[in-house]
């Protein structure tokens, strides 16, 4: 009997999981009161039906001239999605760290995230992603709200 219900466990733990991943790289812009900047970044998430994990990473590079700092993110987030459907709509919000450099002004400190998109089926694995978030910049930032808006695009794997 224990043999039978440790071979059991040992099947049930040798089954693959119906968990997805995805990759995405992106283009965007942040603002902040009036003044925009160009962003890039990547995300790589893990998906369990609704609910999903991801670690995104965004750069946006210091402008001297227009006085507009460096922007670097790192978070980790969570994911409530939809599935089943032709496209797929999420809402995300998580937490992580971000470092301000303008000139010899740096700051570093943590930042809270929420937000939302959609995925898009293009071909295959292939997916156009659109996204929203609102970065709230703890410490001492030059603005403490920011806007990010991107695009980019997703591979599922």
């Amino acid at each position: 009997m224990m043999r039978l219900a440790v071979l059991a466990l040992a099947l049930i733990a040798a089954t693959p999981s119906s968990a997805r991943a995805d990759a995405t790289a992106f283009l965007g812009r942040n603002s902040a009161d009036d003044d925009r900047s160009f962003t890039r970044g990547f995300a790589f998430g893990v998906s369990l039906l609704v609910v999903g994990f991801e670690f995104e990473y965004a750069n946006t590079s210091e402008d001297t001239v227009e006085m507009r700092p460096s922007l670097r993110t790192t978070s980790g987030n969570v994911l409530v999605q939809t599935f089943g459907l032709p496209v797929q709509l999420y809402a995300t919000i998580g937490g992580g760290v971000y470092r301000e450099h303008l000139g010899n002004d740096e700051e570093t400190a943590a930042l809270i995230n929420t937000g939302g998109g959609i995925k898009i089926p293009v071909a295959g694995p292939m997916r156009a992603r659109v996204d929203y978030r609102l970065l709230n910049l703890k410490g001492h930032p030059r603005h403490s709200t920011i806007h990010r808006i991107y695009a980019g695009l997703n591979v599922a794997f």
